[in-house]
């Protein structure tokens, strides 16, 4: 195993090694009649869910109205209030009890989702432990009569049992419940509280007896809380009022309706400017927030939050303040704010930019998709890494440039999936997530011109997507992989979707539908498949059953290239392959012998008569390139077999597997000063999706070695990788990565400093391709491919010219499992060590730039833990 299989990932990093453990993937064998079968729909449409995706014409759905009074007890950390819900059973089902969620009962030690975290802890797992929900009293009005009725807890829920059945088509219930909780410091990453210099910082959610969804499908949907999957909560009205110390700000989902009676008269003025300002203004600046006395007493702050399925809230004497308009398609305005603390303040780019980020991405998706719907947008600076919440999100306080945009706009994002569509996410994370991260990549592009695009790549993505389904409930998949099968996975096939099946015109207008139909309702993914195919005009179940119910792969090749008559001149018979179970179009670029080249698209139906497809190319002249997707945007399992070639440079008889090796190391410094080198230390940054990421690696000779990723967002070891003598030990994303013997002594066998000096002492079978490649920067290249057992290969790209590595993709079989592009060579002690390393995560592409390198430093056993 060579050193790039442990830098590629499967959602963040460490995949390839993972998969060594778990033993070598099958090939499926492709069969048309699987992949466009007749029957795919489950059921029916019926009057309740119509057949063309949209809601019946006796659609229905319950509501829930909420009247909430809490208080904030800052010296114990607990919130003490009472809830009184007004439930409204709109549906077809006399009801003879209630369910309720209580989410705080997830931080109990002895709560579900305690039990069925890993050893090893995680993002949703319990850090410490609380006592959950105290619940007081509860009781119940019906027809105007309230009296205390029974309910029980088990975990997560309340089932109340009402003392005479709810009408069903409009009876009403009045649910009352008194209660009290810890605020955890680290919740799940969903609320919590920091400690910062001017005081704490709280932000609070799921912090009031939620009902759970009645709905057509399921009945109740009573999915206990777990941590991973998140919410499924009824739409309705809040009124709410938050009492907390003087001194504090506090900000809510929705409308604060009484300013005058909690602000000061300066920040009221400062708020009034906000509303009617394209820039940001500071309504409490840092030294109001240095300068502040404790104060006295009590203040009450109210909000009403209209036709939402949640409400959150944030209190603190830390928060700096500032604010600006917003700007809606329809002429309406609406006020983005940002509170955080002076710990978040950096000289560039650091929170002070939070507002600015709010209303770039929501003016975007108000115009692009659905007009934004809360008069507020609140962000907030503090423990929570990311999430979401009807008008108001939690983001990192360590986040700053890219990595605040990312955040900001993936968390904002999240109003619209699935705080306007209301989809469930206890069962399909995809349905926000996935949805999210689409529409995340058109508001990076369009914020400032794209200062913080990066262009997604799917072409290597074939192996990290062969997971869990997209079609699996939250709990259920791998920690390690839903950031593939729930953001990335499903964003790629909505990219796919609208670039190459509908194209942009048709998936937008169906997109916008899917939207508009389902505002403030609950779609399944039955509805939103046939939302897209009756008003996109295709029958997409090849698509939907590939993409989203399997995990199949896809393996695009040109197989071959005839002549018409065997004469360029009249045409060529272009042969391509589909290996393996996934169908995509096919996009070609065919480059003949006077350097022109056109680009052919076949559509995904060519496979609906088998694996194998022919078709006739105009040519003129004989050809002498074709490349399958060009642009490398699906996640095919083996681009190698993407090229066809029909001239090549042929290697020089002279030239050896064993000669370009010798020829690179005196390149970068000769063997007597590479054997010279007793230790190593490199740090290296690169950032995905405008998060940052530092890698750091540490050699000693002979037998230690440490790769260490770690994301400072989220103050989390993406993976880590330690071999001390016969010790080896590998962690992703905080849970170990088990290796049985086979994958340790390849490990231990190849974690050296220069690799090819043992390719050199014959430890591994090398074979020079007589064929120079030349890649897509013009450079010539030979390949070595290097042997080490029946499946596990690398090839290695040396420049012709200057005999220096561009390139190593590493295999496992016939399957890709790593690639890193290497460049900008600098001498240190004598060698030449690559200071860029690209690495394609995900399917983006990483750029880790070295911060320094250090050789002979001394390094100790000591850090090697």
């Amino acid at each position: 195993m060579t050193i790039n299989k442990i830098l590629l990932c499967s959602g963040i990093l460490l995949a390839s090694l993972g998969n060594v453990a778990v033993g070598q993937t099958t090939t499926s064998k492709y069969d048309q009649h699987e992949v466009f079968g007749p029957l795919f729909y489950p059921a029916n449409g019926n009057e309740y869910r119509s057949a063309s995706g949209a809601p019946g014409h006796k659609y229905w759905q319950n509501r829930a109205d909420y009247t909430i009074n809490v208080v904030l007890d800052t010296a114990t950390h607990r919130v003490d209030g009472s809830v009184a819900i007004t439930y409204k059973n709109n549906s077809p089902d006399k009801l003879g009890f209630l369910w309720l969620q209580l989410d705080q009962n997830i931080y109990k030690e002895d709560s579900r989702g305690a039990a069925t975290s890993v050893v090893t802890g995680g993002r949703f797992a319990n850090r410490s432990f609380t006592e959950g929900y105290k619940i007081k009293s509860v009781s119940v009005a019906i027809n105007g009569k309230k009296t205390n009725v029974k309910y029980s807890v088990t975990d997560t829920r309340l089932q109340l049992i009402l003392p005479e059945d709810l009408k069903a088509d409009g009876g009403v219930a009045k649910v009352y419940v008194d209660y009290a909780y810890e605020v955890p410091q680290y919740g799940t990453d969903r609320t919590g509280r920091l400690k910062t210099r001017y005081g704490w910082v709280y932000e609070i959610a799921q912090w009031y007896p939620r009902m759970e969804v009645y709905d057509d499908i399921l009945g109740w949907n009573s999915i206990p809380y777990q941590g991973a999957a998140e919410f499924y909560l009824e739409y309705g009205d809040f009124d709410y009022t938050i009492t907390a110390p003087a001194g504090m700000v506090v900000v809510g989902s929705g409308a604060l309706v009484n300013e005058a009676q909690v602000l000061t008269p300066k920040q009221l003025a400062q708020l009034a400017k906000a509303r009617n300002s394209e820039q940001t203004v500071m309504i409490k600046d840092s030294a109001e927030v240095a300068a502040a006395k404790p104060g006295t007493g009590m203040l009450s702050w109210h909000f009403q939050c209209k036709n939402a399925r949640d409400i959150s809230w944030a209190a603190s004497t830390a928060f700096i303040w500032d604010a600006a308009r917003i700007n809606l398609p329809s002429g309406k305005k609406t006020l983005a704010q940002s509170v955080y603390p002076v710990e978040s303040i950096q000289s560039s780019n650091g929170w002070q930019r939070s507002t600015e980020y709010v209303k770039g991405c929501i003016e975007y998706y108000s115009k692009q998709w659905f007009e934004y719907s809360y008069p507020v947008a609140t962000n907030v600076a503090g423990i929570v890494g990311g999430m979401e919440y009807p008008g108001i999100v939690f983001c990192s306080y360590r986040s700053t440039g890219g990595s605040l945009w990312g955040v900001t706009d993936h968390e904002f994002g999240h109003n619209w999936f699935p705080m306007i569509v209301g989809s469930n996410e206890r069962k399909y994370a995809w349905m926000d997530e996935g949805f999210n991260t689409f529409i995340n990549d058109g508001s990076t592009q369009a914020f400032n011109k794209g200062e913080y695009y990066q262009k997604p790549q799917g072409q290597s993505m074939g192996r990290a997507m062969s997971g869990d389904p997209i079609m699996s409930t939250p709990d259920v998949i791998q920690s390690s992989y839903l950031g593939i099968a729930a953001y990335y996975k499903p964003a790629m096939g909505l990219g796919i979707l609208r670039d190459y099946i509908l194209g942009k015109e048709r998936f937008d207008y169906a997109f916008r539908t899917y939207i508009n139909r389902w505002a403030f309702k609950h779609p399944t993914p039955w509805d939103f498949f046939r939302t897209m195919e009756n008003v996109g005009g295709e029958d997409l179940s090849w698509f939907w059953r590939g993409w989203y119910l399997n995990s199949w792969k896809l393996d695009q090749a040109v197989k071959d290239v005839k002549y018409v008559s065997n004469d360029p001149a009249k045409g060529a018979l272009i042969t391509i392959e589909n290996l393996d179970q996934m169908v995509l179009p096919v996009v070609l670029a065919i480059t003949d012998s006077k350097g022109k080249t056109d680009t052919v698209k076949l559509p995904a139906e060519i496979w609906q008569r088998g694996g194998s497809w022919t078709f006739k190319f105009d040519s003129d002249s004989r050809l002498t390139k074709i490349v399958i997707d060009p642009d490398k945007a699906f996640p095919d399992v083996d681009p190698s077999n993407n090229v066809w070639s029909g001239s090549s440079k042929k290697v020089a008889a002279d030239v050896t597997a064993t000669s370009v090796l010798n020829k690179y190391l005196q390149a970068i410094g000769g063997t007597d000063k590479i054997k010279a080198i007793k230790d190593q230390t490199l740090t290296a940054t690169g950032s995905i999706q405008g998060t940052d990421i530092k890698m750091t690696k540490k050699i000693k000779s002979p037998d230690k070695y440490l790769l260490d990723v770690f994301i400072p967002m989220m103050n989390v070891h993406a993976s880590k990788l330690v071999i001390n003598g016969d010790s080896i030990s590998a962690v992703q994303m905080g849970n170990p990565v088990p290796l049985d013997d086979a994958a340790k002594k390849h490990v231990k066998a190849t974690m050296t400093l220069i690799p090819e000096i043992e390719y050199l002492k014959k430890t591994a079978d090398l074979q020079l391709s007589q064929n120079i490649v030349t890649d897509e920067d013009g450079k010539d290249n030979y390949v070595i491919t290097v042997t080490e057992d029946d499946e596990t290969t690398t090839e290695l790209y040396y420049d012709v010219t200057t005999g220096l590595l561009n390139k190593k993709i590493s295999r496992n079989g016939d399957q890709i499992t790593g690639v890193i592009e290497t460049s900008n060579y600098k001498e240190v002690n004598g060698v030449k060590f690559p200071y860029l390393l690209i690495n394609t995560i995900s399917g983006q592409k990483i750029d880790f730039k070295v911060d320094e390198l250090k050789i002979n430093s001394g390094l100790s056993d000591a850090d090697f833990k």
